[in-house]
Order: C-alpha cells, then sequence, then structure tokens
C-alpha cells in the first residue's frame, strides 16, 4: 500500500483513537495516517500527540479550532494530502464500524482493478449492517436507493463513508467548491466524481455499529441530505 493516506476525522474519540491507529498500521508497514480532530473536549488530540511517538512519521494530526462538520474536516485532509506525495487517499470512521481489515480490498479494487474511486458498500450484495436498530438500517438503505432515482448514478451505497480516491479524482474536482458539511457530503462527492465519469468500484463490507463513543448523526444531517440532493440535481442540469 505505498503512497497510501487514511484521513479519519474525529470529535470525541478518546476511546477508539489509540486501537484504530494501530489496527490501520498493522495493515501495512506503508500507510500513513491523517488524523483531522476538530478541538474534542475529550482531548483526543492529546492522545494522538502520544501515539506519534510511537509511529513517528507515519502519524499525522491536524487539530481545527471548533467542530465545523465531516465535510469540511475531510476537505481539510484532502487539501493537506494533496500537498504531499499520496497517489491512494482514504476515508473511514474511527469507531471500527468500518472494518480496517478492508483498507486493503479498497486498495487493490484502485491498483489493480482500475477504479478511480472505491466505496466500501454495505448495500451490493444485500444488507451488510450489524448492531443497528432496524429504523436506521431502513433509514439508510432508502436513502441509498432516494439518491440513486434522484442523481442516476448506478451505486448501492450512495451514502458510504468508507472510501478510497485516487489522487487525480481529488486534484480534479474543485474542493472548494463542494457544499455540504454533513452526511450529504458523502454524496456531493460520489456525484462529482459520477459527473466527470470516473470509474467507481463498490467493494462489499461488513459496517458495524460503533461500541464506543456517540454517534454523530443528527436529524439536522439528515435533512441536508434530503433536500440538497434535489437541489445538487437541479443544478448538476444547469450546467449542462
Amino acid at each position: 500500500m505505498q503512497n497510501s493516506i487514511v484521513i479519519i476525522p474525529t470529535y470525541n474519540e478518546i476511546e477508539n483513537i489509540g486501537p484504530i491507529v494501530k489496527a490501520v498500521f498493522s495493515q501495512s508497514d506503508a500507510i500513513h495516517l491523517l488524523v483531522v480532530d476538530d478541538n474534542s473536549p475529550d482531548l483526543t488530540a492529546l492522545k494522538v500527540k502520544e501515539l506519534q511517538k510511537e509511529f513517528p512519521d507515519r502519524l499525522f494530526l491536524e487539530s481545527r479550532s471548533e467542530k465545523s462538520g465531516l465535510g469540511t474536516a475531510y476537505i481539510h485532509g484532502f487539501k493537506w494530502c494533496l500537498n504531499r506525495d499520496y497517489n491512494y487517499i482514504f476515508e473511514m470512521d474511527a469507531d471500527f464500524s468500518h472494518n480496517p481489515d478492508d483498507l486493503i480490498r479498497l486498495y487493490k479494487a484502485c491498483h489493480v482493478e482500475g477504479a478511480d474511486l472505491a466505496i466500501g458498500s454495505r448495500y451490493i450484495t444485500g444488507v451488510n449492517v450489524v448492531n443497528w436498530p432496524m429504523s436506521r438500517v431502513l433509514m439508510s438503505y432508502l436513502a441509498s436507493k432516494y439518491v440513486r432515482v434522484i442523481t442516476g448514478m448506478k451505486i448501492h451505497d450512495t451514502t458510504a463513508g468508507f472510501v478510497c480516491y485516487k489522487r487525480r479524482v481529488l486534484e480534479t474536482l474543485n474542493l472548494d467548491t463542494i457544499k455540504f458539511i454533513g452526511y450529504a457530503f458523502q454524496i456531493e462527492m460520489k456525484f462529482k466524481a459520477y459527473l466527470k465519469k470516473f470509474k467507481i468500484i463498490e467493494v462489499p463490507v461488513i459496517f458495524t455499529d460503533r461500541t464506543k463513543g456517540e454517534s454523530k448523526l443528527s436529524s439536522g444531517i439528515i435533512s441536508e441530505a434530503i433536500f440538497g440532493v434535489i437541489s445538487m440535481k437541479i443544478k448538476s442540469l444547469f450546467k449542462k
């Protein structure tokens, strides 16, 4: 996994950050990791600084002054990575809902199978979600169906947050024009890559709900996704 880096955004992930960092690094001696922390009150960033002593030159930290949303954290991370020589840039959660063992499968989808964007998909082979209440499974599954219908994307898991980008995708997309900061950020990134005709491959994964820490999902984030998708699609039609 040469020239690869995983971006993990954090807010109050003190219980998860140590184990997830070590799990990511166990996948390959070559992989790097960037934590983008939004001034977590539980001192997640301080824990990362301690871990940097164990993993010098592989573990990096960008500390932001306040909680500013998932999308802006990833954009911050993308720009940081593009200023360096990484060719494969991953999105991943800190809470083990994304299995670090699947990083190599996403990498191979891009490096071997020629994908520009590889998605760790919960829905490509049915519904592969563990420990979520049925109401949340249905909400997530139907949200992805809804996005497929509105946007026309042939992607089963449009809201997935476990992703590998080839460098050229992020270089091509104008990151400064990404509008959404919450749940809809994942949809917007995929939609813009789809419009640019990048090759997208879905890799089946099993998503396991967090056992430590608190979920960041809120009703405001969900409504952003529902209404934002329509706005995003309409704007894309006028740009043709």
